[in-house]
């Protein structure tokens, strides 16, 4: 074999293991997402002001779960809701429950160069997120998934925000 065939064949046996290495890599990043996590905290920021409040409260509750089929839902309530006094809400009391919740559920697709993941949402508890795609950057740390917002307006408040929720892998 010629020296320089030999070489050419080394090179292309490197650069094939490269690229097997990255895609495993690339492909590893939808799996590590799979299951479900309980939300720790969710931070909101005023693009404008910079001032960082906590979105559902300083002790907000929620799950959101990754399926392997590709599907995806989530559920975040405020830490500061209160049962009905009756055993039918009040039109008041009801308000405030619904405007302490944020639910949806629809497909979602993983984007490992760029750290993100886009919620495609095909039910919202408000409608106001029904039929959008919501991406999300994405870090993941141990047993610790963060989910950053794009800049955007607030459901809740209206002022452009950008929101940091961080998850824990439930076991």
């Amino acid at each position: 074999m010629k020296p320089t065939t030999f070489l050419s064949i080394v090179a292309l046996l490197a650069l094939g293991t490269a690229a097997s290495a990255q895609d495993v890599r690339a492909s590893s990043d939808p799996q590590k997402l799979l299951g479900t996590w309980k939300l720790i905290s969710y931070v909101g920021q005023e693009v404008a002001s910079g001032v960082e409040t906590n979105v559902m409260g300083p002790r907000p509750s929620g799950y959101i779960n990754y399926g392997p089929d590709g599907r995806m839902i989530v559920l975040i309530v405020g830490s500061d809701r209160k049962k009905p006094a009756g055993t039918v809400a009040t039109q008041v009391e009801a308000q405030h429950l619904i405007r302490s919740m944020l639910a949806y559920a629809g497909t979602y697709t993983v984007d490992s160069e760029t750290r993100t993941v886009t919620h495609h949402v095909e039910i919202s508890g408000d409608q106001s997120r029904s039929g959008t795609d919501q991406v999300r950057t994405y870090t993941l740390t141990g047993d610790r998934l963060t989910l950053i917002t794009q800049a955007s307006n607030d459901p809740a408040t209206g002022r452009k925000t950008v929101r940091t929720l961080v998850w824990e892998r439930m076991k």
